[in-house]
Protein backbone atom coordinates (compact mmCIF):
# COMPACT_ATOMS: atom_id res chain seq x y z
CA UNK A 1 0.00 0.00 0.00
CA UNK A 2 2.97 2.31 0.45
CA UNK A 3 3.25 2.99 -3.25
CA UNK A 4 -0.30 4.33 -3.28
CA UNK A 5 0.64 7.15 -0.91
CA UNK A 6 1.61 10.15 -3.03
CA UNK A 7 4.17 11.45 -0.56
CA UNK A 8 7.96 10.97 -0.85
CA UNK A 9 9.60 8.87 1.87
CA UNK A 10 11.91 11.81 2.55
CA UNK A 11 8.94 13.79 3.86
CA UNK A 12 9.51 14.39 7.62
CA UNK A 13 5.97 13.19 8.40
CA UNK A 14 6.01 10.25 5.97
CA UNK A 15 5.44 7.52 8.55
CA UNK A 16 2.60 9.42 10.16
CA UNK A 17 0.93 10.12 6.81
CA UNK A 18 1.46 6.51 5.73
CA UNK A 19 -0.22 5.29 8.92
CA UNK A 20 -3.21 7.56 8.37
CA UNK A 21 -3.43 6.30 4.80
CA UNK A 22 -3.60 2.68 5.97
CA UNK A 23 -6.31 3.48 8.51
CA UNK A 24 -8.29 5.38 5.87
CA UNK A 25 -8.03 2.41 3.50
CA UNK A 26 -9.14 0.16 6.35
CA UNK A 27 -12.32 2.21 6.76
CA UNK A 28 -12.97 2.07 3.02
CA UNK A 29 -12.55 -1.73 3.02
CA UNK A 30 -14.85 -2.18 5.99
CA UNK A 31 -12.00 -3.40 8.20
CA UNK A 32 -11.63 -0.39 10.49
CA UNK A 33 -14.45 1.47 12.18
CA UNK A 34 -14.70 5.25 11.95
CA UNK A 35 -13.93 5.37 15.67
CA UNK A 36 -10.59 3.83 14.76
CA UNK A 37 -9.63 7.06 13.04
CA UNK A 38 -10.01 8.90 16.34
CA UNK A 39 -8.03 6.26 18.21
CA UNK A 40 -5.22 6.50 15.67
CA UNK A 41 -5.03 10.27 16.09
CA UNK A 42 -4.81 9.94 19.87
CA UNK A 43 -2.02 7.38 19.60
CA UNK A 44 -0.13 9.49 17.09
CA UNK A 45 -0.02 12.38 19.56
CA UNK A 46 1.67 10.18 22.19
CA UNK A 47 4.08 8.77 19.60
CA UNK A 48 5.11 12.30 18.68
CA UNK A 49 5.92 12.99 22.34
CA UNK A 50 7.96 9.78 22.49
CA UNK A 51 10.06 10.98 19.56
CA UNK A 52 8.45 8.47 17.18
CA UNK A 53 10.93 5.77 18.10
CA UNK A 54 11.14 2.71 20.30
CA UNK A 55 12.47 3.74 23.70
CA UNK A 56 14.69 1.40 25.68
CA UNK A 57 11.99 0.34 28.14
CA UNK A 58 9.65 -0.53 25.25
CA UNK A 59 12.31 -2.66 23.58
CA UNK A 60 12.83 -4.52 26.85
CA UNK A 61 9.06 -5.08 27.14
CA UNK A 62 8.97 -6.39 23.56
CA UNK A 63 11.69 -8.90 24.40
CA UNK A 64 9.74 -10.00 27.47
CA UNK A 65 6.60 -10.31 25.32
CA UNK A 66 8.47 -12.61 22.96
CA UNK A 67 9.59 -14.76 25.90
CA UNK A 68 6.02 -15.01 27.22
CA UNK A 69 4.68 -16.04 23.82
CA UNK A 70 7.39 -18.69 23.38
CA UNK A 71 6.73 -20.12 26.83
CA UNK A 72 2.95 -20.17 26.44
CA UNK A 73 0.94 -23.34 25.93
CA UNK A 74 -1.79 -21.53 23.99
CA UNK A 75 -0.73 -18.03 22.91
CA UNK A 76 -3.19 -15.89 20.95
CA UNK A 77 -2.71 -12.64 19.04
CA UNK A 78 -5.89 -10.57 19.23
CA UNK A 79 -6.58 -8.43 16.17
CA UNK A 80 -8.98 -5.50 15.91
CA UNK A 81 -9.73 -3.27 12.94
CA UNK A 82 -6.81 -0.88 13.39
CA UNK A 83 -4.33 -3.71 13.89
CA UNK A 84 -5.62 -5.46 10.77
CA UNK A 85 -5.24 -2.27 8.75
CA UNK A 86 -1.81 -1.32 10.09
CA UNK A 87 0.16 -4.57 10.55
CA UNK A 88 -1.62 -7.54 8.91
CA UNK A 89 1.50 -9.16 7.48
CA UNK A 90 3.51 -8.41 10.60
CA UNK A 91 0.90 -10.15 12.78
CA UNK A 92 1.10 -13.22 10.53
CA UNK A 93 4.91 -13.24 10.85
CA UNK A 94 4.70 -12.93 14.64
CA UNK A 95 2.24 -15.82 14.79
CA UNK A 96 4.61 -17.97 12.74
CA UNK A 97 7.59 -17.04 14.94
CA UNK A 98 5.82 -17.88 18.20
CA UNK A 99 3.32 -20.58 17.27
CA UNK A 100 0.46 -18.29 18.29
CA UNK A 101 -3.08 -18.34 16.97
CA UNK A 102 -4.63 -15.22 15.45
CA UNK A 103 -8.11 -14.21 16.56
CA UNK A 104 -10.25 -11.31 15.38
CA UNK A 105 -11.85 -9.57 18.37
CA UNK A 106 -13.82 -6.36 17.87
CA UNK A 107 -15.48 -3.70 19.98
CA UNK A 108 -17.88 -2.88 17.12
CA UNK A 109 -18.52 -6.42 15.94
CA UNK A 110 -20.57 -7.23 12.86
CA UNK A 111 -20.46 -10.32 10.68
CA UNK A 112 -19.41 -8.16 7.74
CA UNK A 113 -16.41 -6.67 9.57
CA UNK A 114 -15.36 -10.00 11.00
CA UNK A 115 -15.38 -11.62 7.57
CA UNK A 116 -13.62 -8.64 5.96
CA UNK A 117 -10.79 -8.81 8.50
CA UNK A 118 -10.58 -12.60 8.16
CA UNK A 119 -10.23 -12.23 4.38
CA UNK A 120 -7.69 -9.41 4.77
CA UNK A 121 -5.47 -11.43 7.10
CA UNK A 122 -5.63 -14.45 4.80
CA UNK A 123 -4.57 -12.22 1.91
CA UNK A 124 -1.48 -11.45 3.98
CA UNK A 125 -0.62 -15.10 4.58
CA UNK A 126 -2.73 -16.21 7.54
CA UNK A 127 -3.91 -19.80 7.18
CA UNK A 128 -6.22 -20.07 10.14
CA UNK A 129 -7.99 -17.09 11.69
CA UNK A 130 -10.18 -17.50 14.76
CA UNK A 131 -12.94 -15.29 16.04
CA UNK A 132 -15.81 -16.01 13.68
CA UNK A 133 -17.25 -18.79 15.85
CA UNK A 134 -17.74 -16.54 18.86
CA UNK A 135 -18.73 -19.54 20.98
CA UNK A 136 -17.13 -18.22 24.17
CA UNK A 137 -17.55 -15.10 26.29
CA UNK A 138 -15.39 -12.81 28.41
CA UNK A 139 -17.09 -12.60 31.83
CA UNK A 140 -18.09 -9.15 33.00
CA UNK A 141 -18.63 -7.67 29.54
CA UNK A 142 -21.89 -7.23 27.71
CA UNK A 143 -23.00 -7.22 24.08
CA UNK A 144 -21.01 -8.41 21.06
CA UNK A 145 -17.61 -7.30 22.33
CA UNK A 146 -17.65 -10.08 24.93
CA UNK A 147 -17.59 -12.77 22.22
CA UNK A 148 -14.43 -14.83 21.73
CA UNK A 149 -13.65 -18.28 20.41
CA UNK A 150 -13.68 -20.84 23.21
CA UNK A 151 -10.61 -22.58 21.75
CA UNK A 152 -8.88 -19.23 21.05
CA UNK A 153 -8.82 -16.32 23.48
CA UNK A 154 -11.21 -18.25 25.69
CA UNK A 155 -8.60 -20.92 26.47
CA UNK A 156 -5.43 -18.85 25.92
CA UNK A 157 -2.86 -18.52 28.67
CA UNK A 158 -1.04 -15.59 27.01
CA UNK A 159 -2.82 -12.98 24.90
CA UNK A 160 -1.30 -10.12 22.92
CA UNK A 161 -3.91 -7.36 22.72
CA UNK A 162 -2.67 -4.38 20.68
CA UNK A 163 -4.75 -1.19 20.78
CA UNK A 164 -7.36 -2.67 23.13
CA UNK A 165 -10.11 -0.89 25.05
CA UNK A 166 -9.50 -0.71 28.79
CA UNK A 167 -12.41 -2.62 30.24
CA UNK A 168 -11.89 -5.61 27.96
CA UNK A 169 -8.19 -5.61 28.76
CA UNK A 170 -9.07 -5.56 32.45
CA UNK A 171 -11.62 -8.37 32.02
CA UNK A 172 -9.09 -10.59 30.23
CA UNK A 173 -6.65 -10.07 33.08
CA UNK A 174 -9.32 -11.06 35.57
CA UNK A 175 -9.71 -14.34 33.67
CA UNK A 176 -6.15 -15.16 34.75
CA UNK A 177 -4.56 -14.62 31.36
CA UNK A 178 -1.10 -13.12 30.95
CA UNK A 179 -1.85 -10.01 28.97
CA UNK A 180 0.59 -8.22 26.69
CA UNK A 181 -0.72 -4.79 25.70
CA UNK A 182 0.61 -2.43 23.04
CA UNK A 183 -0.54 1.10 23.85
CA UNK A 184 1.17 4.44 23.27
CA UNK A 185 -0.47 5.96 26.35
CA UNK A 186 1.25 4.70 29.54
CA UNK A 187 -1.62 6.13 31.61
CA UNK A 188 -4.34 4.16 29.82
CA UNK A 189 -6.19 1.47 31.73
CA UNK A 190 -5.09 -1.10 29.15
CA UNK A 191 -1.42 -0.41 29.80
CA UNK A 192 -1.93 -0.13 33.55
CA UNK A 193 -3.53 -3.59 33.91
CA UNK A 194 -1.15 -5.41 31.56
CA UNK A 195 1.40 -7.94 32.75
CA UNK A 196 3.59 -6.60 29.94
CA UNK A 197 2.77 -3.02 28.87
CA UNK A 198 4.51 -2.05 25.64
CA UNK A 199 4.46 1.72 25.15
CA UNK A 200 5.31 1.85 21.47
CA UNK A 201 3.75 2.27 18.06
CA UNK A 202 2.22 -0.99 16.86
CA UNK A 203 4.06 -0.51 13.55
CA UNK A 204 7.35 -0.88 15.41
CA UNK A 205 6.27 -3.09 18.29
CA UNK A 206 4.88 -6.09 16.41
CA UNK A 207 7.88 -6.64 14.11
CA UNK A 208 10.24 -5.98 17.02
CA UNK A 209 8.59 -8.71 19.10
CA UNK A 210 9.06 -11.01 16.10
CA UNK A 211 12.77 -10.17 15.91
CA UNK A 212 13.17 -10.95 19.61
CA UNK A 213 11.17 -14.18 19.26
CA UNK A 214 13.46 -15.40 16.49
CA UNK A 215 16.53 -14.51 18.53
CA UNK A 216 15.16 -16.34 21.58
CA UNK A 217 13.72 -19.34 19.73
CA UNK A 218 16.53 -21.72 20.71
CA UNK A 219 16.84 -20.58 24.33
CA UNK A 220 15.87 -22.88 27.18
CA UNK A 221 12.69 -22.43 29.16
CA UNK A 222 14.84 -21.47 32.14
CA UNK A 223 16.38 -18.61 30.19
CA UNK A 224 12.99 -17.42 28.95
CA UNK A 225 11.54 -17.63 32.45
CA UNK A 226 14.43 -15.54 33.79
CA UNK A 227 13.65 -12.85 31.19
CA UNK A 228 9.98 -12.87 32.22
CA UNK A 229 10.70 -12.85 35.95
CA UNK A 230 13.13 -9.94 35.65
CA UNK A 231 10.56 -7.60 34.12
CA UNK A 232 8.90 -4.82 36.16
CA UNK A 233 5.76 -3.47 34.42
CA UNK A 234 5.51 -0.48 36.76
CA UNK A 235 9.09 0.53 35.98
CA UNK A 236 8.37 0.22 32.25
CA UNK A 237 5.34 2.49 32.55
CA UNK A 238 7.27 5.01 34.64
CA UNK A 239 10.10 5.09 32.10
CA UNK A 240 7.63 5.73 29.28
CA UNK A 241 5.86 8.48 31.22
CA UNK A 242 9.19 10.12 32.00
CA UNK A 243 10.18 9.98 28.33
CA UNK A 244 6.95 11.72 27.38
CA UNK A 245 7.32 14.37 30.09
CA UNK A 246 10.94 15.09 29.23
CA UNK A 247 10.30 15.21 25.52
CA UNK A 248 13.29 13.01 24.82
CA UNK A 249 13.47 9.22 24.46
CA UNK A 250 15.17 7.23 27.24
Amino acid sequence: MAEELDVPESHPRYESLFTRHRIEEGVEKGITSKQGLIAEGRGEAFDYLLGERTIESADEAERVAAAHLLLADNPVLSVNGNVAALVPGEIVELAAATGADIEVNLFNRTDERMEAIDDHLREHGARNVKGLAGDGRIPGLDHERAKVDADGIGSADVVLVPLEDGDRAEALGEMGKTEIVIDLNPLSRSAQVAAVPIVDNVLRAVPNITVHARELADESDATLEAIVDGFDPDAALQAAEQAIRSGSPQ
